[in-house]
């Protein structure tokens, strides 16, 4: 799929827009302050392919501790600020690679200004984040509520409110917990302006439907070309958020890394314990990082066939398996050493 060129900006060491890679974005729920913690969550997202990382900074001492948490970990970190503009330039005296703000929120031009010069002083993007309950509501009389124009016009204030202070290193969202909303506002906002993209399904809920919800409307988006980094917004361990995003950007071949499984859905022709054998290939599997797709399938009938396509693959019998490389049958296995022999070869490609 061709994608929008957008204009590319750094933060910290990670490029978004231009072309780049998409990244993956997820956000501690820990207290900043508390570095120790926050520390170790963010290595651990890291080390599960999150991208960028972002942080809620609420007082001075979470500004502060900024400076720690860079110094113990490798991707970047952007603060969150919601109000306070005081907490954004402290945020980024103490090493934000990045800014999380809406502009009209943190007081008058002049704040706004302290602010920016701050970021330019060190090359530190802002992204301007607009949520479809945030909108102001001059925008809301004259669009009538709601919809992707209020969205798309309240956004613009605030990038225009920064251009006039000749400031273009940013990066846009405009979330909304509708999907359809979400891909109209973002359709819209690609169509009239060039600066990079953050995608999101704000508040998407609970895992199971949070998920589908980010990959129905975040996908869709991508698949149009549109988008340059994403997040994935659960109720849940942020490392489901990342997972997610990996997945999305991996099933419409945007992202090239680890391994991809496809598995039939079974069906009265399987005598094997699929559902055990797939639950069991994901945890081991999760740590590589070559591109590969695997096949787990219920029967040799579909085995095979339907998963030639399968870098390497299993199919299920009685009580034994086939293990098969793009679509030829290597050899058979019983059933309880099918996954271990798997990995073995898996190990060995």
């Amino acid at each position: 799929m061709e994608r929008k060129k957008t204009k590319k900006i750094m933060v910290g060491n990670v490029a978004v827009g231009g072309g780049s890679p998409i990244t993956v974005q997820s956000m501690t729920n820990t207290s900043t302050k508390d570095i120790v913690s926050t520390v170790s969550q963010i290595n651990k997202l890291e080390e599960a392919g999150c991208d960028i990382i972002r942080g809620a900074i609420t007082d001075l001492e979470d500004a502060k501790a900024v400076r720690k948490i860079k110094e113990n970990i490798r991707i970047p970190f952007v603060a969150d600020i919601q109000f306070d503009y005081r907490l954004a330039i402290a945020a980024v005296e103490n090493g934000a690679d990045c800014l999380r703000i809406n502009p009209g929120n943190i007081g008058s031009e002049t704040r706004v200004r302290e602010v920016v010069s701050a970021c330019k002083e060190r090359e530190v993007p802002i992204r301007i984040g607009v949520n479809s309950g945030s909108i102001k509501k001059e925008y809301l009389d004259k669009y009538g509520g709601v919809n992707e124009n209020a969205m798309v016009y309240s956004a613009l204030e605030q990038i225009r409110l920064l251009e006039n202070l000749n400031y273009e290193n940013m990066k846009i969202s405009l979330k909304a917990s509708s999907v359809p909303l979400t891909i109209k506002t973002y359709e819209k906002i690609s169509e009239i302006i060039n600066y990079p993209l953050h995608l999101g399904v704000t508040e998407a809920g609970p895992i199971w439907r949070g998920t589908i919800k980010s990959a129905v409307g975040i996908g869709t988006l991508l698949s149009m070309g549109i988008g340059d980094t994403i997040r994935i917004s659960l109720t849940g361990d942020p490392l489901e958020e990342v997972k997610v995003g990996k997945e999305i950007l991996r099933s419409l071949g945007l992202l090239e890394e680890g391994v991809e499984i496809i598995s039939c859905p079974t069906c009265g022709r399987t005598n094997i314990d699929l559902f055990k054998l797939v639950d069991n290939a994901e945890k081991r599997l999760e740590h590589i990082k070559k591109p590969l797709k695997v096949a787990i399938m219920g029967c040799p009938v579909n085995g095979p066939g339907e998963a030639r396509e399968a870098d390497i693959g299993i199919a299920g019998g009685q009580g034994e398996g086939l293990i098969f490389k793009k679509g030829e049958i290597i050899r058979k296995v019983k059933e309880e050493n099918l996954i271990d022999e798997l990995i073995k070869e898996i190990e060995n490609l």
